[in-house]
């Protein structure tokens, strides 16, 4: 790993699941100097070595407040993302692709060497679900009908462009899986299950079973292993694509084990046929299209992140999982906005 001592790190979407783990791991590196944390409102927490500043990258304004902010940064590291809502594309669109090609461009004028961006496993086309995985050569199509899938797609796009324009750049990509930790669950169930499903409904006693569909095959994360992975990227003179991911790979019969339930095979229709009413009388804010997504992603080969970040995870897919059911139950969370705790609501 290539040392640069001192150096000055911007990051955007700071106060969510991956950010508030990615400023706590850059903050405590000692070749880090300075961390500015960047979020739509500032946050209450204080975490040491970080400065909070508020920023909304889909405001008209942003352009001149990031050209200020990146002014003295030696690295970006771009997390900010809207899931919601989800039956508004434009609303996500304009923050999260709009607000995405703001922050490259700034980076660029700015002069800033270091560009980390948060892509995604849902970058990725439909793909096998093989154990051995794909690696980051695999299309970055995604799922076109799922909005989620089709920015992170888009964002590839533009960033290949961007290298090309701006090859004195250092772009990174990471591609994680699902991530999760406790503190971030309760923000995490607002976003699938919508704000009025109580956490204490999701304990393993009462669930009957895990629906067995085809193409169920899950890559989880826990969100702090993937900030040492971002670190990393900063840190290390690298390049390029990153897949991250945990093992084992978790199927219907692995999650059903964890939560102490059976598997049973249901017709993926069925499932999507409820998930679609729901969404569409707006009981839930998950879309049946990521449903579909899901059913598609490819399994990810991490070697690349294995050899050349020098990483590896240190909890098992299970205790991701687990430590996200537990978060759920409990109401837990931090004290930002996005992940503020509640048990209800």
């Amino acid at each position: 790993m290539t040392a640069h001592a001192g150096l000055h790190v911007v990051v955007t979407g700071a106060t969510g699941n991956v950010g508030t783990s990615v400023v706590e791991a850059l903050a405590g590196d000692p070749d880090v100097a300075d961390v500015v944390g960047l979020a739509r409102r500032r946050p209450e927490v204080s975490v040491p070595g970080v400065r909070w500043m508020a920023v909304d990258l889909s405001g008209e304004d942003s352009p001149a407040v990031l050209d200020e902010l990146f002014a003295d940064a030696d690295a970006v590291v771009h997390l900010a993302w809207r899931f919601q809502p989800t039956h508004d594309p434009v609303v996500t669109w304009r923050s999260n692709v709009l607000g995405s090609i703001r922050v490259f461009e700034a980076t660029a004028r700015a002069g800033v060497r270091t560009l980390v961006h948060a892509s995604s496993v849902g970058a990725y086309s439909p793909g096998p679900k093989a154990e051995r995985g794909v690696d980051e050569t695999w299309p970055t199509h995604g799922w076109p009908d799922a909005a989620y899938c089709r920015e992170k797609s888009y964002l590839e796009r533009v960033l290949d462009s961007f290298e090309l324009r701006h090859p004195d750049v250092r772009v990174v990509r990471m591609r994680p899986g699902f991530l999760f930790k406790e503190q971030s669950a309760s923000q995490q169930r607002r976003i699938f299950a919508g704000r009025y499903m109580p956490g204490v409904l999701l304990r393993p006693d009462l669930l009957p079973f895990v629906p067995d569909l085809p193409g169920l095959r899950l890559q989880v994360l826990h969100t702090d292993d993937a900030a040492q992975a971002y670190r990393a990227a900063v840190l290390t003179d690298v390049r390029g694509p990153f897949n991250l991911a945990a093992e084992p790979v978790l199927g219907p019969r692995e999650l059903a084990e964890l939560l102490g339930t059976r598997a049973v095979r249901v017709p993926p229709s069925m499932v999507r046929t409820v998930l679609s009413a729901a969404w569409h009388t707006r009981a839930v804010p998950a879309s049946p299209h990521l449903f579909d997504a899901v059913l598609r992603l490819p399994v990810l080969d991490c070697s690349r992140a294995h050899d050349l970040l020098e990483w590896q995870p240190t909890r098992s897919a299970q205790e991701a999982l687990s430590a996200f059911l537990r978060g759920v139950r409990s109401g837990a969370g931090l004290d930002t906005p996005p992940l503020v705790g509640r048990k209800w609501g």
